[in-house]
């Protein structure tokens, strides 16, 4: 019996595929401008590289700041996202409280250290000005089958934000990124989607972007599959996040079907639904444009 079974879910991957591929068939007729500029205003817009610097965050979220000048009828992105220790960078640059400061955090990307480190990496970024927090689901205690201990790190990271955020007197999510790209089943995504909830996600997100296979349709499926069995049990609405690999404009009107399909209008906005991207951006003014834009 998978652990998923007792929230009354298996996922059916025949149904899935052909729901999927109804989807596919159909994304031309969905692409409008509204859902294009939707989906630009529930983007993470992110920069999570190695040679990552201050300044080259700044120039991001300046290019934010400039959207309402450069492109007259667009939304903000919801957040822009980076390295904990540039969480600061954001918040001082951002012109607009509503653009949130989006940190990874408890030693991303892969959540391999002691629990004591990825917990002060954690406080550390809340109090350096994160409004969000993205942390991984411990592949190596989960993968081994030991949920107890995977889950009790993510209530220990909810605790931790919600200790810290407190006490400067302001709410932070928590985003629990599955990393579905290496959990080889559906059935896998779906107890790791469940886990993540009942130990306190706001958000349960595919992938890092820093594996070989992240954001899939048929992951996305499953894990709003689980979000809607969830809020039917406990009443509790979790958002979901989709990350790595939605790269192109049609991409994302694919998962924005997905969303829409499954959780309905409740979940459509950037309060219960969000893209993790660097370069959709371009992709989606591109579309609306009608020409290359390069803006990002």
């Amino acid at each position: 019996m998978s652990y998923s079974s007792k929230w009354g879910y298996t996922p059916d991957k025949e149904a899935i595929a052909h729901n999927l591929e109804l989807i596919a068939a159909n994304l031309e007729n969905i692409a409008t401008e509204e859902v294009y500029k939707f989906c630009f205003g529930i983007m993470d817009q992110t920069t999570l590289n190695a040679d990552d610097t201050p300044e080259k965050v700044k120039a991001m979220v300046e290019k934010v700041n400039g959207i309402p000048v450069n492109f007259p009828g667009w939304p903000l992105p919801a957040s822009c996202c980076v390295y904990p220790n540039l969480g600061h960078v954001v918040a001082a640059t951002r012109k607009d409280p509503a653009l949130h400061v989006t940190t990874v955090a408890g030693c991303f990307p892969t959540s391999q250290s002691w629990l004591e480190v990825k917990l002060k990496e954690i406080e550390l970024a809340v109090r350096g000005g994160a409004d969000e927090i993205d942390i991984v689901l411990a592949l190596n205690t989960f993968l081994a089958g030991d949920y107890v201990a995977a889950g009790a790190e993510i209530k220990a990271s909810r605790e931790c934000i919600d200790r810290v955020a407190a006490e400067l007197g302001r709410p932070v999510v928590l985003k629990v990124i599955l990393e579905t790209g290496l959990l080889v089943s559906p059935e896998l995504i779906a107890d790791a989607s469940f886990l993540a909830m009942e130990n306190g996600a706001d958000f349960i997100k595919t992938s890092t972007g820093k594996v070989k296979v992240n954001a899939t349709p048929q992951a996305a499926w499953v894990m709003c599959e689980c979000i809607k069995k969830y809020y039917e049990a406990t009443g509790r609405k979790v958002g979901f996040k989709a990350a790595g690999g939605v790269s192109s404009a049609l991409d994302a009107v694919c998962y924005y079907s997905i969303v829409n399909s499954i959780l309905g209008k409740e979940w459509m906005d950037k309060e219960f639904f969000r893209f993790g991207v660097s370069s959709l951006a371009n992709k989606l003014l591109s579309a609306v444009e009608q020409k290359t834009v390069t803006y990002f």
